[in-house]
């Protein structure tokens, strides 16, 4: 990665706007990928502020896939998220322990900590520049790309063009107000004055819990470091100065920490909102993460479907600026995330009001409803495993609707496992890589293909996978499943097209390997 006092280039293949933890990670998938790209954002420095606190077992795979093992910073690994409320005691129970996919089904982490370890992730491309110091003012766009135009500190004009434009710039996204997107959605009558403490190792709690008082809900949750974060939600006329007063403080956190032992980190009075654009693109311009929607804290997705926004794209414009897809498959990147951005919105919105009744008698009633409706262990499942939680899975897109009675489904998440592979044991994803993997689960996926129909495949981009249960050690395109996941959707031998975001593009049975590549190269030929 070039350093910052370099010259800006005159040209790009993509320009990024913002270099929060979703722009870092935009650019990290664009270095993997190869492409030619600026980063930019006003501040030269990570803000060392802890913000963003959760992440789930999806966001951890997309930040692998950026190129971040597990331990590249910090997390704190959250075994349960309890719901109490005073009138009825606890009313909600999630199940939050063990793994989905290789990874834990919910941390916290220190946003800090995790800028810096994307941005050097970063640096190990030579095709990615990071600038600080520099802030979008304007912008024209054509068929043939962008122009746009930047203004460093002592106010100098800079022009740079690009192919393609990306706003990670935020909630505040110029980006957005320069396509003229404007947020649908709410914004809550509530603030809420959020308290980040420190040295609390050893004595904070080790899961989430949401104290549902009617009077002053209060979300209260471990992070790494020995830090603990709580909500505390307003109550009409009080205000900010008066919140944010240390003695205030002090008080409000006197059933947990004396006062002599309080170290605050930070405290902050916001308002939530739930807000989405009508499109997440325009021509050539794109948004993603808080530019494009706004989600409620209650259930930890913010910062997640920012991740998700930017594995989609970033593969999508890599195969399009390389020539191997047609522009046109750019579509797909809004007609897919969108829907389920507005879906983990509203789930949001449904956890806002559980944690916020408006008064005592709602909250008798929506708690003492919820309690109740656990005696029924099917309820009590769809709570508790977290199958509220809507599937990331697309209706329409960039993939070929699979049969009615496939067990996965195309446009949903391809598995990840423990596989050994050529003597070593690693997660399936790294086998994976970069390129559409045509892969054969208890089958050797070449065999169905003659010599043609094989280099048509790589030149297209693709390669091969074989997933079985036998060890071979002399084959680097053969993986042993190492816990039998990755062949249980599957009893009879099949073949799945896995796009770089690890979404299933393509499934059937192996008879149908040429049609499974024809159908494939129509997708991407648009």
């Amino acid at each position: 990665m070039h350093n910052n006092n370099e010259l800006l280039p005159e040209s790009v293949d993509v320009l990024v706007i913002g270099n929060g933890p979703v722009g870092a990670t935009l650019a990290a998938l664009l270095g993997r990928y190869g492409v030619d790209a600026l980063v930019i954002d006003k501040a030269h420095d990570i803000l060392p502020m802890p913000r963003a606190i959760a992440l789930d077992n999806e966001a951890l795979r997309i930040l692998q896939l950026a190129g971040l093992e597990e331990d590249a910073f910090e997390t704190v690994v959250i075994p349960q998220v309890k719901m109490h409320c005073p009138i009825v005691g606890q009313f909600g129970q999630a199940n939050t322990s063990g793994r989905i996919d290789g990874h834990h089904k919910l941390v916290t982490f220190y946003q800090p900590d995790l800028e810096q370890a994307m941005r050097r992730q970063a640096r190990h491309y030579e095709n990615l520049r990071c600038r600080g110091g520099l802030e979008l003012q304007e912008f024209t766009q054509n068929d043939c790309g962008v122009s746009a135009t930047l203004l460093d500190g002592a106010g100098v004009q800079h022009h740079v063009r690009c192919r393609y434009l990306v706003g990670a710039d935020g909630a505040s996204s110029r980006v957005r107000g320069l396509i003229g997107q404007e947020f649908n959605g709410q914004s809550y009558s509530e603030d809420w004055l959020i308290v980040d403490a420190g040295s609390r190792q050893g004595k904070a709690i080790d899961h989430v819990e949401f104290l549902c008082d009617h009077r002053r809900p209060t979300p209260h949750m471990p992070a790494p470091g020995g830090r603990e974060r709580w909500e505390f939600m307003l109550r009409p006329g009080e205000t900010r100065d008066e919140m944010e007063d240390q003695e205030r403080i002090r008080s409000l956190l006197a059933p947990w920490i004396e006062p002599q032992h309080l170290t605050i980190e930070r405290q902050a009075v916001y308002r939530f909102h739930a807000r989405c654009c009508e499109r997440f693109q325009q021509g050539r311009v794109f948004l993603v993460g808080d530019a494009a929607h706004i989600t409620p804290p209650f259930v930890g997705q913010g910062l997640v479907a920012g991740l998700r926004d930017v594995a989609n794209l970033a593969w999508k414009l890599s195969w399009v600026l390389q020539e191997r897809a047609s522009p046109r498959i750019l579509d797909s990147y809004d007609q897919e995330r969108q829907p389920h951005a507005r879906e983990m919105i509203d789930l949001a919105k449904l956890m806002g009001r559980l944690v916020m009744p408006g008064n005592a008698l709602a909250a008798a009633l929506i708690h003492g409803l919820m309690k109740t409706l656990r005696l029924i262990p099917a309820a009590r499942r769809h709570f508790e495993e977290l199958d509220i939680k809507p599937k990331h899975r697309f209706r329409r897109g960039l993939f070929v609707r699979s049969p009615r009675q496939a067990r996965l489904v195309s446009g949903g998440l391809f598995p990840q496992g423990w596989v050994r592979n050529a003597g070593r044991i690693c997660l399936s994803d790294q086998l994976l890589g970069d390129r559409l993997q045509l892969v054969g689960l208890g089958t050797d996926p070449r065999q169905w293909l003659d010599a043609a129909q094989q280099q048509q495949w790589l030149e297209l981009g693709g390669s091969f996978l074989q997933i079985v249960h036998a060890r071979d050690d002399s084959r680097v395109d053969l993986a042993e499943t190492l816990d039998g996941s990755l062949l249980a959707p599957w009893p009879d031998p099949a073949l799945v097209v896995v796009r770089p975001d690890r979404i299933i593009m393509h499934q059937g049975r192996p008879e149908q390997a040429a049609e499974l590549l024809r159908h494939c190269q129509a997708l991407l030929r648009a």
